[in-house]
């Protein structure tokens, strides 16, 4: 599966309708993102483009930032199970091998997912990317230890993680 790939002087043109619409799933299901960043264009690099789109997330609301980290989907979750994942989260998800648990591995991520969400109150948010599913599981369990300000601060950092991968894959030239 292919994603269609941009120039960034092609995303610095496109009508504001069109950019916002491409780079939608750049931040999951938050759409706001590429709508600030549209009236910012144009974008000198894809760097300046990422720092924009991190920017207005940092300075949005406590819940705004909220709304963002809890449209993320569960690792290895219900929504991967029922196929419900955006394209983008499929292809991470898949890449990182976590549609290849076994029955323990999805046992102790969906106990893990469980357990984060009561303590935190939020998903547990990686970008997933050059880990395997025994790293992805330690990650997991290492940060269960860590406080909700510093899950929350890690989860907005792991989401700029995703955000300037996903970028990378729609940008080039």
């Amino acid at each position: 599966m292919t994603t269609m790939r941009y120039t960034l002087d092609q995303l610095n043109t496109m009508p504001a309708d069109a950019f916002i619409a491409t780079l939608s799933g750049i931040f999951e299901h938050s759409p706001w993102v590429a709508e600030i960043a549209s009236n910012q264009r144009p974008f000198a690099s894809v760097e300046a483009l990422h720092r924009t789109m991190s920017g207005s997330v940092e300075t949005a609301s406590i819940v705004r930032q909220l709304a963002l980290i809890n449209a993320h989907p569960e690792l290895a979750g219900k929504a991967a199970v029922r196929g419900e994942l955006t394209a983008e989260s499929t292809r991470e998800q898949s890449g990182a091998g976590l549609d290849q648990c076994t029955q323990d591995e999805f046992e102790t991520l969906l106990r893990l997912n469980a357990a984060y969400r009561e303590k935190f109150g939020f998903p547990f948010i990686l970008a997933v990317r050059g880990h395997d599913r025994h790293g992805i599981i330690a990650s997991f369990e290492a940060r269960m230890n860590n406080n909700r300000a510093e899950e929350l601060r890690t989860s907005l950092d792991q989401i700029y993680k995703i955000a300037r991968l996903r970028l990378d894959d729609l940008i080039g030239g």
